[in-house]
């Protein structure tokens, strides 16, 4: 069993090799894409089965002994995240595959796509399962080196400079997440996790405080937290849409997993955390406000995805098992429904010819299953019952409440007007997009401009894969009861940290 949590991070980089030299066979590059996501996806189901049936699985690279050697670790947490991840994966790639055929006929091949995604895929998987901080940082860049790629296709000059934004911001993030590691290795020897969790309580306050503090900045960056996250409404809306549903849905996600395992893992539980719930309350109300201010539809939804990284962070500040386990289901509807709403507003501009809201109107006369496929995710978004949004709200709010310090209050009743707010602006893109007469396709002024193609093609797999994406976040509400007591059981062991630590520490593999 321990072999398998290599595989997700292994095949995906095989096939992105052999994609390269497969080049311009279109089939050959989607059917390999395809089959390895589909085994990652299999292969993470199992390691979940494995991982919430005993202790985290765990593979010592090389056979060499924690902590000199490299360490990947699958517990029920990054099992389940690993699951979430690749499933809505696949759904964006089917998407992409079919907006490729689509546009550019169904001989016509990316040569650079394939591989880059799948190479993508392998730095989420890394990050999701590495037990060390050096081999975090290294999954890192290997996102940042595909997403840079994947960002800046068929460019031309709004996207050069939103792909220079993104790429100039990560590059600080990543220097300062080396610093990072290069501070915590010269305070204990070691940068392995499990390692670390037990020499950092030896640290005096201040420097345990500092570490805490430095290592929310470097994956605040990462999950565009306020006031770290102006680079993320200029970078997403400007990508090609598959893109930016794989972004939104994930990365900034990835983002927040490292924030929540490094503050659990090696600070332990320490009451509810002031500084981060001023954090997340910033980050819901700045996030939802700037949605509302917003008249392009791709920057209205990059600001919410802003806001919503907010209620993650609330659950991680309470430090209780109630408010991790709302952090988890929240991050898994948020992957689901996040990229689903960006995958369905492609569609969306792909029949107005236009993102903007002022010039789009009567998409539901239109096109009724693309406006189905928007409402149910916006209204999950929204926290509205009986969807994955609501279930995982509630879970966060009843955690809040049970806190019961003035704070706690503070940032609960924040949380209840933030899903106010994303209603309204969800209310908004309905009456300014999909009610009232049709309006004429805007013309396509820029062919090479994916957001805007103004086509009013859309195919099969791509409404297909939108709707699959839709329905997995439908799965999280239908599954509300089997995953709320899974993620119950993550989050009591990531306050425990005593399963995660042996499992390394004294080699049980599950």
């Amino acid at each position: 069993m321990s072999t398998l949590v290599a595989l997700p991070v292994l095949l995906p980089l095989l096939a992105a090799a052999l994609s390269l030299v497969a080049g311009p066979i279109a089939a050959v590059q989607r059917v390999l894409s395809v089959s390895v996501l589909t085994a990652i996806a299999a292969v993470a189901g199992a390691l979940l089965v494995a991982a919430d049936r005993g202790a985290p699985v765990v593979l010592r690279v090389g056979g060499y002994a924690p902590p000199m050697g490299i360490t990947l670790v699958a517990d029920r947490l990054a099992a389940l995240l690993l699951l979430v991840s690749i499933v809505v994966m696949l759904g964006v790639l089917v998407f992409a595959i079919g907006q490729r055929a689509s546009d550019h006929g169904p001989r016509s091949a990316s040569v650079a796509f394939h591989p880059m995604y799948l190479v993508l895929s392998a730095g989420v998987s890394l990050a999701y399962l590495t037990g060390d901080l050096f081999n975090l940082f290294v999954a890192f860049e290997v996102m940042l080196s595909a997403s840079y790629v994947l960002i800046s296709r068929r460019t031309n000059a709004p996207r050069v400079r939103a792909s220079m934004t993104y790429v100039i911001v990560s590059l600080t993030s990543s220097l300062l997440f080396l610093t990072m590691v290069a501070f915590v290795y010269a305070a204990t020897g070691t940068v392995n996790l499990a390692d670390l969790s037990g020499r950092i309580d030896a640290l005096p306050e201040g420097a345990k405080a500092g570490l805490a503090l430095l290592m929310v900045v470097v994956f605040g960056i990462k999950a565009a937290v306020v006031p770290l996250h102006f680079w993320l409404p200029d970078s997403y809306p400007t990508a090609p849409t598959p893109v930016t549903a794989v972004f939104a849905g994930l990365l900034t996600k990835v983002g927040v997993y490292a924030i929540i395992r490094t503050q659990t893992l090696l600070f332990g539980e320490h009451g509810d955390w002031a500084f981060l719930l001023a954090v997340a309350l910033l980050t819901m109300l700045v996030g939802a406000l700037g949605a509302i201010a917003q008249n392009d539809l791709n920057r209205m939804l990059s600001f919410l995805l802003v806001s919503h990284i907010g209620y993650m962070l609330f659950g991680l500040a309470l430090f209780t098992v109630a408010g991790l386990t709302g952090v988890i289901l929240y991050v898994v509807h948020h992957i689901a429904v996040q990229a689903a709403l960006f995958l369905v507003s492609g569609l969306v501009t792909r029949h107005t010819g236009t993102a903007s809201l002022r010039d789009m109107s009567g998409v539901a006369r239109t096109h009724p299953r693309v406006a189905a496929l928007f409402a149910l995710p916006a209204l999950s978004l929204a926290g509205l019952p009986p969807l994955s949004g609501f279930v995982a709200k509630v879970v966060l709010l009843r955690a809040g409440a049970e806190v019961a310090t003035p704070m706690a209050y503070v940032v609960t009743a924040a949380a209840v007007l933030t899903s106010f707010l994303t209603l309204y602006a969800m209310a908004r893109v309905w009456v300014s997009a999909f009610w009232g007469e049709p309006s004429p396709p805007v013309p396509d002024v820029d062919p090479t401009d994916e957001v805007t193609v103004g086509t009013g093609v859309t195919s099969k797999p791509m409404l297909a894969s939108a709707g699959g994406v839709v329905v997995a976040g439908l799965a999280v509400a239908a599954l509300a009861g089997p995953l709320s007591t899974l993620s119950e059981r993550a989050a009591t062991d990531l306050l425990d940290r005593g399963p995660y630590r042996a499992a390394v520490l004294e080699g049980s593999s599950g």
